[in-house]
């Protein structure tokens, strides 16, 4: 099916402000295959604070809908679709009794209205552990337990290394941002329920580059502590 003009779009939108909200819903339901279901886009990116607060809205609706008390914990997934203004696909991670769990919400946003309003929130499954051994590198169980290397640009180690620099640069008075260059060096131990991370950072503050040396803790909710920060000698 082709894609209807900008054009068009933009008189269907006008139109819907004079519909009833049992009209909006059939039309909303007509407009939903217009446009092709995409990856967010720009400042509507998953990490971003658009995204963020359209999933904590969804979250926020389906507790006062079904009362429920989930609790938000982050963004897996943003996709969105053009309809009669952005229909927003989101997967959340959110916190119901103390487990984390997957949901899948969508949320139509108006914005010639201002306006955005909740059209669907589901339970899509539990959420998957936060690391594992083998996410890691690193056997449990294995003949050499302790402290294993791991490859610097693991998921895992640059979640740990990000953590640190926001925690570096919140604790540091300087007039210069911090950023990382690069993971030199990454070690991780898996003990009983949480991973610790031994890292060597390459960070940039200004026209300095810099050596830290971190121990950055993750529990098994996925939350960081950095542990120990030290300046490093390379």
């Amino acid at each position: 099916m082709k894609p209807l003009p900008f054009s068009a779009l933009l008189l269907l939108a006008i139109s819907l402000t004079t519909l009833s909200p049992l009209s909006e819903s059939k039309v909303f339901c007509e407009m939903a295959t217009l446009g092709g279901v995409h990856e967010s886009q720009g400042g509507a990116s998953q990490n971003s604070a658009e995204i963020e607060g359209l999933a904590r809205f969804a979250v926020e609706e389906h507790n006062k809908k079904e009362n429920a008390l989930l609790e938000f914990a982050k963004v897996v997934k943003a996709q969105e679709q053009v309809v009669a203004g952005t229909l927003h696909h989101l997967t959340i991670e959110a916190i119901d009794a103390g487990k984390k769990k997957i949901y899948e919400a969508k949320v139509w946003v108006k914005p010639w209205l201002n306006s955005k309003e909740l059209q669907e929130f589901k339970h899509a499954g539990d959420s998957p552990p936060a690391f594992t051994s083998s996410d890691l590198g690193v056997k449990k169980d294995g003949p050499v337990p302790g402290w294993q290397a791991v490859p610097v640009h693991d998921p895992q180690v640059q979640d740990a290394a990000n953590h640190a620099i926001k925690t570096i640069q919140q604790r540091s008075n300087s007039l210069f941002p911090y950023e990382l260059q690069e993971v030199v060096h990454a070690k991780a131990e898996v003990v009983e329920d949480f991973a610790k991370f031994d890292l060597v950072l390459k960070v940039k503050r200004g026209s300095k580059d810099e050596n830290y040396k971190v121990e950055v803790h993750k529990n098994n909710e996925g939350n960081f502590h950095l542990n120990q920060m030290e300046q490093h000698q390379s």
